[in-house]
């Protein structure tokens, strides 16, 4: 697993969204880097996945791309392929960023499965502060649940960097752009981002498709390769 970073700004807020429960986390950091003035400044190079690459809109897509909002002084850690099992080193490549930038905070936005009929939005902070400014936006924090995956490896490994977990619930397993919708809105007030929201779920059910279409040709890419290597071992 490898780390490339070709700008290093100091001192800014960082959010990570991977896939995750109806993908939500993913679905809302690709609205915030299409709607915020970023540019891709790194990526991480996870050799522990599958090799291969999704083209959207005739361009290549980075599995891992690490984006940069100068406005703001944000930096958006963002996904759009599932790394089952590499969950712990994406972690630590991730204080890795944190480290080398000075990062302030950790966001990390994450889906919150559910079977309840409406969908609200929890927090988890490790700061006070945060918590207390969260508390002043109405959202209400998770007294109990399990978290996994990447965001579980950062409340882990935090030490003195805070990290604030956003969650939505989600009904499904499949891309939810609504609850990523409510995600965006909460990041917005929190962050105070100024992002239009006017236009998101419209956004969000685009990038929803995009992400259906990235996951079905991973899947059949990993067929494949798992296909080839039957034929080798027969």
């Amino acid at each position: 697993m490898k780390l490339v970073l070709k700008k290093r700004p100091k001192n800014p807020i960082l959010i990570e969204g991977f896939p995750g429960f109806g993908m939500v986390g993913a679905i809302a950091s690709e609205y915030l880097i299409q709607n915020l003035n970023t540019e891709q400044i790194g990526s991480i190079q996870v050799e522990e996945a599958p090799a291969m690459v999704a083209v959207h809109d005739a361009k290549l897509i980075d599995p891992f791309s690490i984006h940069y909002d100068k406005k703001n002084n944000l930096v958006i850690v963002h996904a759009v392929t599932m790394a089952q099992g590499v969950e712990w080193k994406l972690g630590d490549v991730i204080m890795d960023v944190v480290k080398q930038l000075g990062v302030k905070e950790i966001v990390s936005l994450e889906g919150l499965g559910t079977n309840a009929e409406s969908s609200e939005v929890f927090y988890y902070s490790t700061s006070p502060a945060s918590r207390k400014q969260l508390d002043k936006l109405k959202y209400k924090p998770l007294d109990e649940g399990i978290i996994l995956g990447l965001t579980a490896s950062l409340l882990i490994k935090h030490q003195s960097t805070p990290v604030t977990c956003i969650f939505a619930e989600t009904h499904s397993q499949m891309p939810d752009s609504r609850a990523a919708a409510k995600l965006v809105e909460a990041v917005d007030s929190y962050l105070g981002l100024k992002v239009d929201t006017k236009p998101l779920l419209v956004m969000a059910d685009v990038f929803e498709k995009k992400l259906k279409t990235i996951m079905q040709q991973t899947q059949i890419a990993s067929d494949q390769r798992d296909r080839k290597q039957m034929d080798y071992v027969g």
